[in-house]
Parts: structure tokens; C-alpha cells; sequence
């Protein structure tokens, strides 16, 4: 795939170095000739000096061929202006970092399929990290309308040692709520769990549920069985 990512900041060469692990092609643009230099040198991507929102520097870029374009610029305005130029040359699939909420609408407006409001992210992070220290990590999708956490499996408590299926028809399983991911030990690869699949302790879970509803996963998950 052919990404091609406007700005060269912390996220620009994060995303670009992921991708480039991932075998990808990555190419960036960005007016910092040391960011440039950087990149191509450190992060083995394509870079282009200029702006990234001239058109003739994103042609150069190879923007006609973009699987996937990326705007992580310096100001909400640019991401607006390069992803409103990348509907125009066609690309499939576009990104844009957000940092003001008046421009999620123009942003969807002109074409972006992804909006990550960098803001609201880091502060939903931290605000899970405070009020659910034992969730390993989490993650929101469909606006925050479902959640998925991963979760250790303690010693002692109420499912130890019991299968999905036996967990899945307990009353006090939150309804709408479902284990999709098992992990038996931390060096272990991630499988996906059938209903005969034992929760040992000390195993870790991934659980998809409604935001209404972690307090009651958690409480049922950390339960113990003389509850």
C-alpha cells in the first residue's frame, strides 16, 4: 500500500515508522528539510520538502497513486485544505489528526473517513487509566459507542477456571457484552476464544461491551465466587 502522509512532526514519523514495519511504502511531505532528512534516513520513508498543501508538491509526492493519505499537520486548517486537495486527485482513504472540534463536520465534509481528535484521545486515556486502573488498555470504537478492554483473569475470582460458554449464559454477564480475545499467558500469542474455552487465572481477556456497562464487567470479571 501506498501511504502518503502530510507533516513530519512526533506523529507524522510515529505513523510513518509503523507503517514502514509493516511494509508498507511510505512517503512524507513537510517544509522541515531536517524532518525530511529524518525521515528518509531513520524511518526509511520517501520524503518531499515543501508544502503539503501545494498541489505541486503532491503530485511530485505521487499523490495520484495514494492507497491511503494521512493529514497530521500543524493546524486544523492545513489538514482541512490537504485532505479537501486529496478528494480531488482521488485517493481512496484519507485520515486527518483534529485538534479544534469546529472542524470535525468541514473535515467529514470534505472527504475524510477518519477524524482522531488527538485532544479528546489522550484525555479518554488518562481519564480510563484514573477511574479503571486495572484495565490493561482500552479501546473505543463507533464514536465511543463500544468499548474493547483487555483484562487479567486474577486468581481467585468468580470465573477462574470456568469456559466462555459457562460465562456467557451466566445472568450476571451484562447482556450485549462478549469475550473475544484469550490470551493463556503474557508470552503467548492472542487466539480467539470458542465457548469451550477455559479462563485460566492469571490469563488475560479482551472484552467488547457498551460504556454503560464496564463497571458491571469489571465487577463480574474481579468478582469472588461467594459473592
Amino acid at each position: 500500500m501506498y501511504v502518503l502522509i502530510g507533516g513530519a512532526g512526533l506523529v507524522g514519523l510515529s505513523l510513518a515508522q509503523k507503517l514502514v514495519e509493516l511494509g508498507h511504502t511510505v512517503a512524507i511531505i513537510d517544509i522541515d528539510p531536517t524532518a525530511c532528512r529524518y525521515a528518509r534516513e531513520q524511518v526509511g520513508a520517501m520524503a518531499f520538502e515543501g508544502s503539503a498543501v501545494s498541489t505541486e508538491v503532491l503530485l511530485e509526492a505521487g499523490i495520484r497513486k495514494a492507497d491511503s493519505l494521512a493529514a497530521v499537520l500543524r493546524s486544523d486548517a492545513l489538514n482541512l485544505a490537504m485532505v479537501t486537495l486529496a478528494k480531488h486527485y482521488g485517493v481512496p482513504h484519507m485520515i486527518s489528526r483534529m485538534r479544534h472540534p469546529d472542524f470535525v463536520e468541514p473535515l467529514r465534509l470534505a472527504g475524510a473517513n477518519h477524524i482522531i481528535s488527538t485532544v479528546e484521545l489522550a484525555v479518554s486515556t488518562m481519564v480510563n487509566a484514573i477511574e479503571y486502573p486495572q484495565i490493561e488498555s482500552m479501546m473505543h470504537f463507533d464514536q465511543g459507542q463500544i468499548e474493547v478492554l483487555k483484562l487479567a483473569i486474577p486468581n481467585s475470582c468468580y470465573v477462574a477456571s470456568r469456559s466462555v460458554a459457562e460465562i456467557a449464559q451466566d445472568s450476571r454477564f451484562p447482556t450485549g457484552s462478549l469475550i473475544i480475545g484469550y490470551q493463556p499467558l503474557p508470552h503467548e500469542d492472542l487466539m480467539i476464544p470458542n465457548g469451550s474455552t477455559v479462563l485460566e487465572p492469571g490469563s488475560t481477556v479482551l472484552i467488547v461491551t457498551k460504556p454503560g456497562c464496564l463497571h458491571q464487567v469489571i465487577d463480574f470479571i474481579e468478582g469472588c465466587e461467594n459473592r
